[in-house]
């Protein structure tokens, strides 16, 4: 898949939150990297990646902090949807979702008893 449709659905599955997360993200940039960097994955199978300070803990120390950075990563999600578009829109999705739950500050373990991961 070309990059610049992957990226058409990671701004699809954006345009999908609702308007009250879509409001609060206004510190996040979101990218799309092909692979993640090694010391991210540590030997696993990455889809996504949260960089930053939840927002269930920010407060007057965050006031020089640049933003936050969400990276999705296209390669792992392609090889686990194995050329089929619809589980890889859904991955894409499912991942923008988790990732932007870290954001609000819910962690692995709380995905997990939502089942949510």
């Amino acid at each position: 898949m070309q990059t610049k449709d992957f990226e058409k659905l990671v701004d699809s599955a954006l345009a999908g939150l609702p308007q009250d997360f879509k409001s609060k993200l206004d510190n996040v940039q979101i990218v799309v990297e092909i692979w993640p960097k090694e010391e991210f994955a540590k030997g696993g199978l990455l889809l996504g990646l949260y960089q930053g300070v939840p927002k269930t803990t920010w407060g007057r120390g965050q006031a020089t902090w640049l933003g936050d950075k969400i990276t999705i990563f296209q390669g792992p999600i392609e090889w686990l949807g194995r050329g089929d578009e619809d589980k890889i829109k859904q991955l894409v999705v499912d991942t923008v979702e988790h990732e932007i739950a870290h954001h609000f500050g819910i962690s692995d373990a709380r995905l997990i008893e939502l089942k949510k991961y």
